[in-house]
């Protein structure tokens, strides 16, 4: 060894991660009662609870280790959140594909010369019907035309 640097600390076995305070102690006395080291009243004492909890509480720790047991899928695991990304994301790139494919088809139309095609209407769809123009001069000539010389009146 090397003078001046400190030799690295062992550990008493796997390291474990995440948990609250809580959590662990209730872990470590689980594990206790299973190896045999505690009788389950004992723990039971230790964690402040009732022996039947305590049953509850290393029925629940079991059934967590088991599932933490259950093998691994290979790869990356798609969430549903990032499935949604990647709607998202191709939803946009069809969009922009949507407008590049409008925008030629204007430009070859206009190189051509035709009009823009009008919007068709779908079947039972009714649209607002346009006010048909009429010229104020031509509503007194309709008046005009229909009135007898006798019966217009001065103006």
């Amino acid at each position: 060894m090397i003078a001046g640097k400190k030799a690295p600390e062992r550990t008493k076995g796997p390291g474990v991660n995440g948990g609250s305070r809580e959590a662990r102690k209730v872990a470590a006395a689980v594990l206790e009662v299973l190896a045999g080291s505690r009788t389950p009243l004992d723990a039971a004492k230790a964690l402040g609870v009732s022996a039947p909890r305590y049953y509850v509480l290393e029925a629940r720790a079991l059934e967590g280790m088991v599932a933490a047991c259950e093998p691994r899928s290979k790869g990356r695991t798609r969430t549903p959140e990032m499935e949604l990304a990647a709607l998202r994301k191709e939803h946009e790139r069809l969009q922009r594909e949507c407008a590049r494919a409008q925008a030629l088809a204007r430009a070859s139309q206009r190189a051509v010369g035709l009009s823009m095609p009008k919007p068709e209407k779908k079947s039972g769809e009714k649209g607002k019907r346009r006010r048909k123009p009429v010229v104020r001069a031509l509503k007194v000539v309709d008046r005009l035309k229909s009135e007898t010389p006798d019966q217009a009146s001065p103006e």
